[in-house]
């Protein structure tokens, strides 16, 4: 079977996949001396409870304000505080400027208008036209907010909801396509009707630039295939044959974004905040927010038309003619109804598809929501900035003095190494957090060193969890005092 090869051009991510645990564990098990392996185990210790405090004060922040704007209690809350309109507006966007900053330290990113294009470009699974109701979404929230912070190739429905996602997978399906194929074939001919009478002219969509030039490849980018039935040679073989299809999954989604206000006298002040994993870019519309029920595509509609054009042509021909075949028009009629009945079918069929995706999308799909997603996203920033710390700090280390294209490039190779995940390290973000450690430094050349691993604990220095913890240990090893002991009775 031949096929039309479709690569997707896709950019490095920076998050880290591999568990906290699994990366120390790892790394203190390649240190060779057993008592610097003590040392760098402590020194993990003491970095993550320290960052761990850098944010508490933020995330706390970042809390208390969304009580505000909790869809569920925030509007008994804001009843509470009594604040006026103005001083709403200040919270609303001063909570999503914490938003945005926790966003971005989890290595989300927004997804921009290449990334959209590219994502609703193909189909996967979900074969019906989806719209979202903007009548149902407000357009001030996050209109305000970009205004207030540009944002550059931003999608142009980013004043209703805006899109986070992080990491790339794969997801693959395997079945027999049966109502799939037959309208490929279908739409394959009309679309060879269209262009031999030159009315696809018409109906043409300028298309967008594809990244996809060897003049335009970053050494930060990686590649995906997507393999697609409508990129498939379609045969009698293939056909009756079970066919593999793949597509590139967005591996974390974030979806923000607040309902249109219905009733004037009280303005909706609640921000949504949906959390879903694995989602195929070509079934990206599954996540959106308000979206309308779906209905039969314009192809659909064109080959109603046409064929109800088609099979009045040719009964009204027929009966013209001087000579009528009842069994002419019998097989065109048949064939004109038949037809309609399996457009019908097959919508009903992707309808059913596309309530079974939903459904998937809400209870397999959806990690969280609201403040469930918050607490996930506090947790995860320090778990990167964690990682990113020790791996840096483990490769000068190892390496010694290093400037920082260098230390971006050995920090890449040891994750690929040890745990087979090809990432884009953020080595930047990780220097300044060891320099803001005070366990780095760096000479008059531009190259980084580290300290030792006693003198850098040594810096650090105890930790509030290493007192609370040796506090509890010396009460566990206390003796109890014998019955009776220091009572007295009288």
């Amino acid at each position: 079977m031949v096929q039309k090869k479709e690569i997707i051009r896709l950019e490095r991510e920076s998050v880290i996949g591999v568990i906290k645990p699994r990366l120390i564990m790892t790394l203190a098990n390649l240190i060779e001396q057993s008592s610097d392996r003590t040392e760098f185990l402590k020194l993990c210790k003491r970095v993550e409870c320290t960052i761990r405090a850098w944010y508490l004060l933020q995330f706390e922040d970042l809390m208390q304000l969304y009580s505000l704007f909790d869809p569920v209690h925030g509007a008994r809350m804001l009843e509470q505080q009594k604040l006026d309109d103005k001083e709403i507006d200040v919270l609303e966007q001063n909570f999503l400027t914490y938003l945005f900053q926790v966003m971005e330290k989890s290595n989300f990113k927004i997804a921009d208008n290449e990334e959209i294009e590219v994502a609703t470009s193909g189909q996967y699974l979900l074969n019906l036209p989806i719209v979202v109701d903007e009548s149902k979404l407000d357009n001030k929230l996050l209109k305000k907010y970009f205004e207030d912070h540009p944002t550059e190739n931003i999608p142009d429905f980013s004043d209703k909801y805006v899109i986070f996602r992080r990491g790339i997978g794969l997801d693959k399906t395997t079945n027999w396509f049966f109502m799939e194929k037959m309208d490929i074939i279908i739409s394959r001919f009309w679309k060879y009707l269209l262009r031999i009478t030159k009315i696809e002219n018409f109906f043409m969509k300028p298309t967008f630039r594809k990244r996809d030039s060897e003049s335009d490849t970053d050494e930060d980018d990686f590649f995906v295939e997507r393999i697609r039935l409508e990129n498939m040679e379609l045969t009698p073989q293939t056909l009756l044959r079970m066919n593999t299809i793949q597509e590139p999954t967005f591996d974390r989604i974030i979806v923000v974004y607040r309902q249109a206000t219905t009733v004037e006298d009280r303005p909706e002040r609640g921000i949504h905040i949906k959390h879903f994993k694995s989602i195929p870019m070509a079934d990206l519309e599954i996540v959106l927010p308000e979206k309308k029920n779906p209905g039969l595509k314009p192809m659909d509609w064109l080959s109603f038309i046409a064929s109800a054009v088609v099979g009045l042509v040719a009964v009204v021909t027929s009966i013209e003619t001087s000579k009528v075949d009842l069994w002419v028009i019998f097989a065109i009629i048949s064939t004109v109804i038949g037809y309609c009945a399996k457009t019908y079918f097959s919508f009903q069929q992707n309808l059913a598809q596309y309530q079974n995706l939903i459904t998937q999308s809400m209870y397999e799909k959806q990690l969280d929501s609201g403040r469930g997603t918050l607490l996930h996203l506090c947790d995860d920033v320090i778990q990167q900035e964690v990682k990113e710390v020790i791996v840096c700090f483990y490769m000068l280390m190892e390496q010694g003095k290093a400037t920082l294209p260098d230390l971006d490039r050995w920090c890449e190779d040891l994750i690929k190494e040890q745990f087979n995940d090809d990432i884009n390290f953020d080595v930047d973000d990780a220097v300044k957090k060891l320099e803001k450690l005070g366990i780095v430094t760096r000479d008059t050349l531009g190259r980084y060193s580290i300290v030792g691993l006693k003198r850098a604990n040594e810096v650090i220095g105890i930790t509030t969890e290493e007192v609370v913890l040796k506090a509890k240990q010396d009460a566990a090893l206390a003796p109890a005092s014998p019955a009776g002991q220091g009572a007295d009775y009288r």
